[in-house]
């Protein structure tokens, strides 16, 4: 089910509205030019690392890994990603978003146990 395209499809759209609670949460912590830095700069540094850092031959990604990991790692790094943006909605003042966006990550990861079960054997 970790690489069934309409999971795949679900995964991208959580890591567009994790990449908007982190604009958003930037948003709010700052006025005047800062704000537009974060707004912009933490979506950016979470896409950087996103992309960067991958296991070799992962079949939900492309397979290509900049900076090879090992799955367990890259089974961390997404979910400090995901618990970050849950993070962000709570404290950007839409808590409900929060909520309702761990839901729908932790059903994901549900959905994806032989994804979870490859990336642990990696």
């Amino acid at each position: 089910m970790g690489t069934n395209p309409i999971n795949l499809g679900l995964r991208f759209l959580l890591e567009l509205v994790a990449l908007y609670a982190f604009g958003r949460w930037g948003w709010n912590q700052s006025t005047g030019w800062m704000r537009f830095v974060l707004v912009i700069g933490l979506p950016l540094l979470a896409m950087v690392l996103w992309g960067t850092f991958a296991v070799i031959d992962d079949p939900s990604r492309s397979g290509k890994a900049p900076v090879p990991v090992a799955g367990s790692i890259r089974l961390i790094l997404e979910l400090a990603f995901f618990a970050a943006a849950t993070w962000c909605f709570y404290t950007s003042g839409i808590p409900k978003w929060g909520m309702i966006f761990g839901v729908v990550v932790f059903v994901h990861y549900l959905i994806s146990y032989d994804r979870i079960a490859w990336l642990l054997k990696q």
